[in-house]
């Protein structure tokens, strides 16, 4: 395995310098930059402008500018942003947090939905609890993440005048009341239209699994039938289910910017999507690269896991 394992992280270098030189170029179609953003209607001539230019270094050639960007990450050294003026990479450092904490409850509420009700729903074929798991999932995946959080929002600021805490967002260590009221409602949202998916892929990669030789040959040994289902077949059924948790949970790390954005939760999709605004490339070229590099590492996990599920899968 461990061979496998530096295999994987070596071919991650080719795809990320690739990831970079592409998201590095397509900063660069956008129409104007981060001055133009920051001197809209400023008194300031062309020329002291252009004066600003140079001294950033964005008059430089594209190839040295990538050179420097690319290099300096190499040193852990991503510049500062040209809109805060802080460094890329603290920039990062203060919003990942908020982003993961959102990620990994968003991720373990929706594998807590979908694994149980998937699996009830397989067992129980085409009966009551069956038929409600699927509309339920249906209903989920039909609904938009963004109208779901602002109907939850207005009902509750309607009904018992209570809205989640807006502004900084508190410590779990030293505020875990407000803390929790700040993510909870985010974390459902996400977790249940995710698990929207999962269950319905988890009960139908069960029911093969169920219809497979070495279960009927459990069940004519006379084991009962929850071991069976759960001890024989769910692991087995569990790869796929595993497969695309993992991109699900690359894509909640990649930040839910609609989801921050409602929320006034200021993590990395939020720290992204105000560098496309205000034509931020450093930072927004950074972003990138990070969240490509974090959901590589996710994916990687994902399929170590698979060894665990079936002893049978061998590395290489």
């Amino acid at each position: 395995m461990g061979q496998y394992v530096i295999k994987r992280l070596l071919l991650m270098v080719p795809v990320l310098l690739g990831i970079s030189i592409l998201t590095f170029g397509f900063m660069r179609v956008l129409p104007g930059d981060v001055l133009d953003v920051m001197y809209a209607g400023s008194p300031l001539s062309v020329q002291d402008i252009a004066k600003i230019r140079h001294q950033l270094g964005m008059d430089k050639p594209m190839p040295v500018q990538y050179w420097d960007w690319i290099s300096g990450l190499a040193r852990l050294d991503a510049g500062k942003s040209l809109w805060t003026r802080r460094p890329v990479l603290q920039e990062i450092q203060d919003r990942l947090p908020i982003t993961l904490e959102l990620a990994v409850l968003s991720f373990i509420i929706q594998m807590a939905i979908a694994i149980p009700v998937g699996t009830i729903a397989a067992t129980h074929q085409d009966t009551p609890l069956d038929q409600f798991a699927r509309f339920f999932a249906i209903l989920l995946a039909a609904a938009p993440q963004f109208w779901i959080a602002t109907i939850v929002i207005v009902f509750l600021a309607s009904s018992i005048g209570w809205i989640p805490p807006l502004g900084g967002v508190a410590s779990f260590w030293k505020d875990p009341g407000t803390n929790i009221e700040q993510f909870f409602l985010p974390a459902i949202i996400l977790g249940t239209s995710g698990a929207a998916i999962l269950v319905r892929l988890m009960r139908n990669t069960l029911l093969d699994v169920l219809r497979q030789d070495y279960v009927r040959t459990g069940f004519a040994k006379g084991l009962p039938a929850r071991r069976v289902w759960y001890v024989h077949a769910l692991k087995n059924a569990l790869i796929p289910v595993v497969t695309l948790a993992g991109s699900h949970l690359g894509a909640l790390l990649g930040g839910t910017v609609i989801i921050e954005s409602i929320f006034s939760l200021p993590g990395i999709g939020q720290l992204s999507l105000d560098a496309i605004q205000h034509r931020d490339f450093p930072q927004l070229e950074t972003n990138v690269l990070f969240l490509a590099a974090a959901f590589l590492a996710v994916n990687l996990v994902v399929d170590l896991s698979y060894g665990w599920l079936d002893p049978r899968i061998r590395y290489r």
